[in-house]
């Protein structure tokens, strides 16, 4: 989704494996996964530090991905952002992904879990507040779900931290111009929902996941989500998508998918660093 005059839309312009390895010897003092630390060693973290918070849904993504696909490319593109920024001198403490937001579009399928539209917005709150206690710069948050409520809370929480707490808030929305024409076609296109795009990703984090002799037989769905937005559908279903999938799934490559978590990681990390440069301004 893509903001067009400040509106939020799918898509267009508006893990046990992965493709990072942060257990690189350059990285692996500087990315950690805040689940796995005790209180004391996030006592003893090497400042800079930075919070990264991977955001997710658990939703349908067609017959061939499974309903985590979101919560897998954000803690991908959370390790890739904590990778770069490792290489400059940067701590990053991924915390555990938000997996449970509203994701009204595709609550008519089973699986999907659609909470309220407020739920996320006290997460994000409550994940700055406890990162700040523990001495992060930085709340980061790697956003991987595209529904247009859901990213419009997410704005709204972002924007409601960013004015009560002294942690800054890097949060690079890729629904957004400037970011959204860095990644694919598919993915400005519009119909990019369990597409090639998606499918890419998950192929590359968690090929295990995927199912590609379902994602080979499926017929391309050009299908707009942008188009069924202005139009005024809530849901896939109205949209076009009776199988919960937008695009071209049948293109995917792994390729793409690991230079597409590189492309959003940079983003994170670019994010990121002009936070830090705020906070060190005030």
């Amino acid at each position: 989704m893509h903001g067009r005059g400040g509106r939020t839309y799918f898509c267009r312009v508006s893990s046990t494996s992965s493709p990072t390895d942060v257990s690189d010897s350059n990285t692996t003092t500087r990315v950690h996964r805040l689940a796995d630390l005790t209180w004391e060693d996030v006592l003893r973290l090497e400042d800079p530090v930075v919070a990264i918070l991977p955001v997710g849904a658990t939703e349908a993504h067609g017959p061939h991905l499974p309903l985590g696909t979101d919560v897998i490319i954000a803690e991908a593109m959370a390790e890739a952002g904590g990778a770069r920024l490792a290489k400059e001198r940067i701590t990053s403490v991924i915390l555990p992904a938000v997996a449970y937001t509203a994701a009204p579009f595709a609550a008519g399928f089973p699986g999907t879990v659609s909470t309220p539209v407020d739920a996320v917005a006290g997460v994000i709150a409550a994940a700055a507040e406890g990162a700040e206690r523990a001495g992060s710069r930085v709340l980061a948050i790697a956003n991987a779900h595209l529904d247009p409520t859901h990213v419009d809370c997410l704005r709204g929480a972002v924007a409601a931290v960013s004015a009560a707490r002294r942690i800054a808030v890097a949060f690079p929305d890729v629904t957004r111009r400037r970011l959204a024409e860095r990644l694919t076609e598919e993915f400005l296109s519009g119909a990019c929902h369990a597409g090639r795009y998606e499918t890419s990703l998950v192929l590359a984090a968690r090929p295990d996941l995927v199912r590609p002799e379902i994602a080979a037989a499926l017929d391309p769905n050009p299908a707009s989500l942008v188009d069924a937005v202005d139009a005024g559908h809530r849901t896939f279903e109205a949209a076009g998508g009776a199988r919960a999938y937008f695009g071209w799934p049948a293109e995917a490559t792994a390729e793409e998918g690991r230079r597409t978590i590189e492309i959003l990681g940079e983003m994170l990390a670019e994010s990121v660093r002009e936070a830090l440069g705020g906070a060190e301004a005030t």
